[in-house]
């Protein structure tokens, strides 16, 4: 195997990986931190996160404590929304849910693989705290472990990630308006 050859000024290029869930303050973030963290720094990865109902908002703490336990902060994160611009920019896009998937689909015409799909193989959904535990605000406790437990997934998961990756060549065709 010989090294890829590049112009002197002239860096390899980058994958874009976009990761998309629904407000963009919890898994799709959760997920491009992960990620980041875990990439080599001369990756040849860009991530980003979106979400399908994204607004201005902070990432509730209850999502940046393990993270920063994992020694990254998302505290600075500005939620984005999913466009039709951000897709257009993007490689690959990923959905942590059916309905993020189902969204992009009917959306943009698109066919997003599931993380877990990437990852492990699995077309599984990563639920949100609701989805998981519908009456989540009776038990704090319970809701605050869900999330940990997605968050230690995605992070436990981002090597098979990254390696599963060539897989799936994204779809690198501008999205009609």
């Amino acid at each position: 195997d010989r090294p890829l050859v590049y112009g002197a000024d002239e860096p390899p290029m980058k994958q874009s990986i976009l990761f998309v869930c629904t407000g963009n303050v919890f898994r799709s973030v959760a997920a491009e931190y992960a990620v980041r963290a875990q990439s080599d720094p001369q990756s040849c990865y860009q991530v980003e996160s979106a979400g399908i109902k994204a607004s201005p908002q902070s990432v509730p703490l209850v999502v940046c404590h393990p993270l920063i336990r994992k020694g990254i902060d998302p505290s600075a994160h500005i939620p984005q929304a999913l466009t039709k611009e951000l897709i257009n920019q993007v490689d690959l896009i990923i959905a942590m849910s059916l309905n993020h998937r189902e969204f992009i689909q009917r959306q943009f015409g698109l066919t997003a693989p599931l993380f877990n799909e990437v990852a492990l193989g699995k077309e599984t959904p990563i639920l949100d705290l609701h989805e998981a535990l519908p009456d989540w605000e009776r038990d704090l406790v319970q809701a605050r472990d869900y999330v940990e437990s997605v968050i230690d997934h995605i992070w436990a998961s981002v090597p098979a990630l990254m390696a599963r990756l060539s897989q799936f060549p994204g779809h690198r065709r501008p999205v009609k308006p």
